[in-house]
């Protein structure tokens, strides 16, 4: 249960991310204007969908009752999921998204 949260939240970090920075490119960008502003306009909504959902994994980290040796190693590789994510998500995407995006102006609609 757990790795599909992970999963869906690391996607919709980058749909988020990809979504924006498509905006600004339609709307005049070049491709490293775009992910710039991108990545430093969607940092706070990436942040907080990571920290919510690694929040709610705190006190399975901190279990200390019956089961919790198979539930303590779980939470704590999702909340490390989350963190290296969200880090990839705000490094790596932006740089990506230059490369795959090239420099031209903007998605040609044909």
């Amino acid at each position: 249960m757990g790795f599909i949260a992970l999963f869906g939240i690391a996607v919709l970090n980058g749909v988020v991310l990809v979504s924006y920075n498509v905006g600004k490119r339609r709307a005049g960008l070049d491709a490293d204007e775009a992910a710039r502003e991108g990545a430093l306009t969607r940092l706070r909504p990436v942040l907080m969908t990571a920290m919510v959902a690694s929040f709610g994994f705190i006190p399975m980290a901190l279990a200390t009752s019956a089961g919790a040796e198979v539930q303590r190693p779980l939470a704590t590789v999702v909340i490390g999921g989350l963190v290296t994510s969200t880090l990839l998500t705000l490094l790596v995407l932006p740089a990506i998204y230059r490369w795959f995006a090239g420099g031209d102006r903007g998605p040609r609609e044909d």
